[in-house]
């Protein structure tokens, strides 16, 4: 048992004005949490608390599955070169050097150092498989620090990695966490989902993501009453049917004039066509993502500065820069420059279009450049200069695959073609999906509609494969007493976005029963209340007036006996007014409430459940006995 008089709980009556999100604010004032600077926080009293009631959970699950480590934060250089991360992370890594002028990083994830451990200890398919984890600090030096704990430079992870002799062996690693992840976030009090997730600078072959909806979320998910859930950045859906336009005289490309016709609402005016029957051409440079390391080797291959990707998709659809990203093999994507579209496609804005293009670069050339074959061996790229000749890599998005006579710029200003049909009149590198689903498009399971949702991400599961541990070296002997790579996953739990979701999840609830009747509602709507298995106490007993020796023996007594019953209980012992208390209590999360006031003279006190906002009387003598019905009743529906 604790005593408000004798805790530092230092609550606020205002939010700070920078506080964007609800959990940020909520945070600040309920005494959680205080900013040092940018990004980087420090967790008080209560924020401790229910941080590591979330770490009791998780260590609680992963230990039926895995093996505690603690790994350095501080790590040299050498051990992400080796992966070829040390580049790839770019800016978004923290750097330094020692005295002697070496240089470090602070890690912001640990598979190179669980790789260099299993390089170094593990010989033979009998010490598989392994599942290692560690709960422990991260740190990303994000560009942008912003909604309190959702994004920050500092911050608690639980990551895990597994080690296995083969895919079937993977298989089995990725499910037992999947399992173990639904079990924690169902402890937690979570109303989350899994979805199917990009692997992004993680890599590997398949990948899903916990995530909780919230409008506070930066992620955005598509979801369907058929069970299909996906990340935007990985979501498909099924197109139904569009017309396609009759062909115009032989049906061979047409060369029409549209004078100032370059925005596609324009030229669909003009020609009384709809958006569907138009190509869109959306043109970027790319950077290329790192290419692998040679197996053994350090030795990064030399990949071009840059390269030109070129997307064509249905006019009415947006493209999805990640898919395109992941078809490209590049990292990032940046608009083309109008000197560029000239080289690239031969063409202004406005008028681009598929057919004509000056140099495509062929399917098979592409897969060779992703898989860092020599850029020497690739038809038109000069050894002297890796990016002089290389050719234009065109995707053409799966939602043009089949149609017809359909219109697309000429690359010549005011003048676009008619009757242009894709793979006959252009050949692009590859046909690939690389647009963005809709609200309300039918999903690729049942054809039910999607709905789109912002939400946040508390878990991340990836099947890394063979990358790391090719890249770094790792074998061990099989049953054979061959050599042999092991396949590797990697799973992480973000810790403070559990508290972050659980508390937006919670403040959202509170929102909509002030909306719906605000008379009957017992909370602020600026408030929320954890789940009792991750708040900092499950229950306050706030004693109403100190000064009258009968309610403060009585307060004193209940929370004695609440305490020895097991609950985590804060006694408000404080001599302040009642409403301040109240308002204290709802502020700082704590799911129940006892509160010793008049009714003590009929035998009674006051049970509150902000959980479900329900309160009544309940005898002195049976409080432990209704609060554990209350607990009971709420952990059989989590």
């Amino acid at each position: 048992m604790h005593r408000w008089s004798q805790v530092f709980i230092p609550t606020l009556r205002e939010a700070p004005t920078d506080a964007e999100v609800a959990s940020h604010r909520l945070l600040l004032r309920a005494g959680y949490i205080r900013q040092l600077g940018a990004g980087i926080y420090s967790y008080l009293f209560l924020g401790n608390r229910a941080i590591n009631k979330i770490v009791a959970i998780i260590r609680d699950e992963m230990d039926t599955i895995g093996q505690e480590f603690h790994l350095p934060a501080l790590n040299p250089r050498e051990v992400w070169e080796a992966s070829g991360r040390w580049a790839a992370m770019g800016d978004n890594m923290f750097r330094l050097k020692d005295r002697k002028g070496a240089d470090l990083c602070l890690a912001m994830t640990h598979e190179e150092v669980m790789t260099t451990i299993a390089r170094s200890e593990l010989r033979s398919y009998k010490q598989l498989p392994q599942i290692w984890y560690q709960i422990q600090t991260k740190f990303r030096d994000e560009p942008r620090p912003k909604s309190g704990l959702l994004r920050i430079r500092q911050f608690l992870m639980k990551d895990a990695y597994s080690f296995d002799i083969d895919e079937a062996g993977l298989d089995e690693s990725y499910a037992k966490h999947d399992r173990v992840y639904r079990n924690i976030f169902t402890r937690c009090g979570l109303d989350f989902i899994s979805v199917d997730a990009d692997s992004g600078a993680m890599g590997g072959s398949a990948s899903q993501e916990f995530m909780v909806y919230t409008d506070a979320g930066e992620d955005l998910i598509a979801n369907s009453a058929s069970g299909y859930a996906a990340n935007v950045e990985k979501a498909t859906s099924k197109l139904p049917a569009v017309e396609d336009l009759a062909p115009t005289g032989d049906g061979s490309p047409e060369l029409i004039l549209t004078p100032g016709k370059g925005a596609i609402a324009d030229i669909c005016e003009f020609l009384s066509i709809l958006p569907s029957q138009d190509i869109k051409c959306v043109a970027f440079m790319g950077t290329p993502a790192p290419p692998p390391l040679q197996a053994g080797t350090s030795r990064v291959i030399q990949a071009p500065p840059f390269r030109p990707v070129v997307a064509f998709l249905r006019g009415d659809h947006q493209v999805n820069e990640n898919k395109l990203n992941t078809v490209a093999g590049t990292a990032d994507l940046r608009p083309m420059t109008p000197e560029e579209l000239e080289l690239h496609i031969g063409g202004p804005a406005g008028y681009l279009g598929p057919v004509g293009i000056p140099e495509v670069m062929t399917q098979g050339s592409l897969n060779g450049l992703n898989s860092g074959k020599s850029l020497d061996k690739l038809k038109g790229v000069s050894r002297e200069n890796p990016a002089e000749g290389l050719k234009t890599i065109v995707i053409m998005d799966l939602g043009l695959e089949g149609r017809t006579n359909l219109v697309a710029g000429a690359n010549k200003l005011d003048y676009h073609f008619r009757n242009i049909t894709p793979t006959r009149d252009f050949k692009p590198t590859l046909v690939a999906d690389i647009r963005s689903v809709n609200e309300g498009e039918p999903d690729p399971i049942a054809g039910n509609p999607l709905r789109l949702g912002k939400a946040v991400e508390i878990g991340h599961i990836f099947k890394l494969g063979r990358k790391y541990t090719t890249s770094m070296g790792a074998s061990v002997l099989n049953r054979d007493g061959k050599e042999t790579t092991p396949t590797m996953g990697s799973y992480g739990i973000g810790i403070e976005r559990i508290l972050t979701a659980a508390i937006e999840s919670s403040a959202a609830k509170f929102v909509a029963q002030n909306a719906a009747d605000p008379k009957a509602s017992q909370t602020s709507s600026e408030s929320f209340a954890l789940p009792p298995s991750i708040a900092p106490f499950q229950v306050v007993v706030t004693i109403t007036n100190v000064r009258e020796p009968s309610l403060l023996a009585a307060g004193e007594k209940i929370a004695l006996e609440l305490d020895q019953a097991g609950f985590d209980v804060l006694l408000d012992d404080r001599d302040e007014r009642a409403g301040v208390k109240f308002k204290d209590a709802d502020l700082i999360g704590v799911p129940f409430r006892i509160a010793i006031g008049k009714r003590l003279a009929e035998g009674n006190v006051e049970l509150l459940n902000r959980l479900t906002n329900q309160t009544g009387d309940i005898p002195v003598a049976e409080t432990v006995q209704h609060l554990t019905a209350a607990l009971a009743s709420l952990t059989t529906h989590i």
